[in-house]
């Protein structure tokens, strides 16, 4: 085995054996609260996942992927508002009642965004480059205005949230419950995005990406495979989305303005775009960098900026590429 490969296998172990003792460190240093940090990061590294899938391997560069993000929170907040108000959901057919139940929560959470993304993404999918960037932003900003003016359910102000999703044998008030539930969730999507990225269906959406002409020439329908990527990017951000109304307990439309998704693309661009493991690096050096400069002061941003900057012209592949060397690959 080359040295190349090996070296990505060590990073990627160090990886996981850190997200696996951050509760730990924690509670050691006596700082408990960086379990909830250590939460962001695993949700945040799961929405950039989802926008790596079609950003890095089918170069859709996507400025509304938070409307996914949002979709999947509101999910979960309107059930458990309608499961404490003890009344019906007005704007479905039919009978239905609030419940805090995750099985339920989660996957209608991960279906509603997978229907958002396949509508819009049928209509987005028409177009490409920049006009492809628009569309997309203005599919997130009409839902974003849309649960503005939505005063059942706080409007601008949202929903608070009085207790997480229930979730048999498991209680996730308990933080650390919580957290090792989330990280089973990332290394689970992040496992099936490996298999998904080398496969034939990988192929052709990296293909799209390089030369989307001679696929089509060649009689493969590039649009089926880019629809299909876009929905399955809706669904995993649409559980990020649900994980993150679990996390904060709160639920309002600035989870799916545009800046949200500003902030996703960083993440990918700090961690290195088309590399799974890229997103893990890029979400938890944004988040980390924004713990520590917010503790020095209200403008960090003016510290990530240079950073970013730096990292665009010096470490193109990103923190992660950067890490395990030239020669070793994507994921």
């Amino acid at each position: 085995m080359s040295a190349p490969p090996r070296r990505k296998q060590v990073v990627n172990i160090t990886g996981l054996l850190v997200l696996l003792a951050l509760p730990a460190v924690a509670l050691a240093v006596g700082e408990p609260f960086l379990i909830g940090v250590a939460t962001r990061i695993v949700i945040a590294a799961l929405a950039a996942l989802s926008l790596d899938l079609i950003l890095g391997y089918g170069g859709m560069v996507s400025f509304g992927h938070a409307a996914f993000l949002g979709i999947g929170a509101y999910v979960v907040g309107i059930l458990a508002h309608h499961d404490i108000e003890n009344t019906l959901i007005p704007f479905l057919p039919g009978t239905w009642h609030g419940t805090t139940a995750a099985l339920v929560q989660w996957p209608l959470a991960v279906l509603a965004s997978a229907l958002f993304a396949l509508v819009t993404g049928a209509l987005c999918l028409r177009t490409s480059g920049v006009y492809f960037i628009m569309v997309t932003l203005a599919f997130a900003q009409m839902l974003y205005h849309f649960f503005v003016s939505l005063p059942a359910y706080g409007g601008h102000d949202g929903i608070n949230l009085w207790q997480r999703s229930a979730v048999p044998g498991a209680d996730l008030s308990d933080d650390w419950i919580f957290y090792y539930v989330c990280l089973f969730i990332l290394l689970a999507v992040l496992a099936v995005l490996s298999r998904i990225v080398n496969s034939r269906f990988g192929m052709v959406l990296q293909g799209c990406k390089q030369n989307e002409a001679r696929l089509a020439a060649l009689g493969i329908a590039t649009g089926r495979y880019k629809l299909a990527a876009y929905t399955l990017a809706g669904a995993i951000a649409g559980l990020a989305g649900a994980l993150t109304a679990n996390q904060t307990e709160f639920v309002g439309p600035s989870l799916m303005h545009w800046s949200r998704s500003g902030e996703i693309l960083v993440m990918l661009i700090l961690g290195g775009i088309g590399t799974l493991y890229g997103a893990v690096a890029g979400a938890a050096t944004f988040l980390a960098l924004e713990e520590i400069l917010t503790s020095l002061t209200e403008h960090w941003m003016l510290f990530l900026g240079p950073i970013l900057v730096f990292v665009v012209l010096f470490a193109r592949r990103g923190i992660y590429g950067w890490l395990v060397g030239p020669e070793s690959g994507d994921d």
